[in-house]
């Protein structure tokens, strides 16, 4: 799913772009999402400048040698501002690249987080097609032709260096990956994830004490999920938000639920893929899949109540999830204006444990500004 339609716009208008960005435009034109298109793999893990917008994203587990988990998520977006694509200068605001990276330490208590948004050129911001490559400074997720991904980013305070090795072959998602995430068939994406990937590297930490420098870098192991999505249009007029997990189980399954969520609570669209180990998937429609709330956590800076604590239901099977810390609120009302929490969170089911993913949780505090409704 992700929070970009609400996010790049509030950071478009830091390059200049809020115009062609701005909700209910349609001067610009982008390239449609259409259903009876496949997903072309590897071709397709590339950019798609045609489309409005684009992300990379990826979220995981990790391991330290002390034995204490840590979450973790960088994430790679390109939006296309519909700048006139005769515009010889190379200042031109065509493509936008944002990157954003988050930790969550259980030693900490909290989630940290950095962001970056620069206009693509200069060989310094790009997001390439054919093959995942993109680039912002010294951030950068990059696609090796045997598959695996090299994924860096030194942000304030923590920096990730990390490469994620595929296991398992790519979760198309939906239908040859036409994704709808509305009544209308134009509300969809091209989406497809790459679960169980063996993520080895090294974690630089914030210190403990809160000084504002950074831990000496620690070796990690761990799993990741990367989902990669392209769209020019998304979500209905209603939807106020939506929750989205992507979870590795440790039977080697995979499962992706998410519900967009009306004023009310109830779901304006919801759909899960469950991909047995054997390759075996099972498609979940609107009625049957739920996200229920057990426990909530109110944020202290923010007043904002967030379900972290939730069972989700697809078909007649549930899964309890159980947050790794509570404190996973990404809160950049300061900067880029976004908030929403985000955060790593066990699975289980029958009270066995079942899994690890990863929760999104956005339009809790406020409703989302979604754009091309």
């Amino acid at each position: 799913m992700r929070r970009a339609f609400a996010l790049l716009a509030v950071l478009a208008c830091a390059c200049g772009a809020s115009s062609v960005l701005a909700e209910g435009n349609t001067s610009a034109q982008f390239e449609a999402v259409a259903p009876g298109k496949p997903i072309d793999l590897p071709r397709d893990t590339g950019a798609h400048p045609a489309f409005r917008t684009e992300w990379w994203y990826a979220t995981g587990w990790l391991d330290t040698p002390d034995g204490q988990p840590l979450g973790f998520q960088i994430t790679f977006f390109r939006s296309a501002t519909g700048h006139p694509a005769n515009d010889p200068s190379a200042f031109a605001p065509a493509q936008l690249i944002i990157a954003h990276a988050a930790l969550s330490d259980p030693k900490l208590g909290r989630l940290v987080h950095d962001q970056k948004i620069a206009r693509q050129g200069f060989g310094l911001a790009y997001a390439k097609a054919d093959n995942t490559d993109v680039r912002l400074d010294s951030w950068r997720m990059v696609r090796a032709a045997d598959g695996h991904y090299d994924v860096t980013a030194d942000a304030a305070g923590f920096a990730l260096h990390l490469t994620f090795t595929p296991t398992q072959a790519p979760l198309v998602q939906g239908a040859n990956g036409y994704s709808r995430k509305g009544p209308r068939p134009e509300q969809a994406s091209y989406y497809y994830s790459e679960p169980h990937l063996r993520v080895t590297g090294s974690v630089t930490r914030p210190a403990a004490d809160g000084a504002g420098h950074a831990d000496a870098a620690t070796a990690v192991t761990g799993s990741a999920w990367l989902d990669h999505e392209w769209s020019s249009t998304l979500l209905a007029a209603d939807a106020v938000g939506w929750d989205w997990l992507g979870a590795n189980l440790a039977d080697g399954a995979a499962l992706m639920a998410f519900k967009v969520r009306a004023a009310d609570g109830h779901a304006v669209w919801a759909h899960a893929a469950l991909r047995a180990a054997d390759g075996h998937i099972t498609q979940y429609g609107p009625g049957d899949v739920d996200f229920t709330p057990t426990r909530q956590w109110r944020s202290p800076r923010t007043d904002t109540p967030y379900p972290v604590a939730t069972v989700v239901r697809t078909g007649n099977l549930h899964w309890q999830l159980t947050p790794l810390i509570d404190d996973q609120e990404l809160d950049s009302r300061d900067s880029t204006g976004a908030l929403y929490w985000e955060g790593a969170v066990t699975l289980s089911r029958g009270g066995r444990q079942a899994g690890r993913g990863y929760l999104e949780l956005t339009g809790y505090g406020k409703k989302l500004t979604v754009e091309g409704r």
